[in-house]
């Protein structure tokens, strides 16, 4: 009996693979999305300040990175509380976060 217990489909050393490849998926995911707000945001601080056209695309560039911030931060609360991530997942929606608002309020650029 001990031995049928241990090759059950519910045995931890299965769900143990399980969690890696889940583990793995939502990283890759996540990275992904990361690179592609930090991409938006680095567009949206490389804008030379000058026209009010230069400070609209700031805007929106900002504002695209901050969108998908938001949606990698709901996608990272959702992994974690789902165990398949660690908490230090949040640091990096949140300091993209944080870029976003500077970049939206006090560094913005004139125009």
């Amino acid at each position: 009996m001990a031995t049928r217990a241990s090759t059950s489909p519910g045995h931890p050393a299965e769900r143990r693979g399980a969690g890696r490849l889940g583990t793995i998926a939502c990283g890759v995911l996540l990275s992904a999305g990361h690179l592609v707000a930090t991409y938006l945001i680095l567009l949206a601080y490389m804008v030379e300040p000058g026209t009010t056209e230069t400070a609209a695309h700031s805007g929106v560039a900002a504002g695209l990175g901050m969108g998908v911030t938001a949606v990698t931060g709901i996608l990272t609360l959702l992994f974690v509380k789902a165990g398949w991530l660690r908490r230090w997942w949040f640091t990096m929606p949140a300091l993209i976060a944080i870029a976003t608002v500077l970049r939206l309020t006090v560094l913005a650029p004139a125009g």
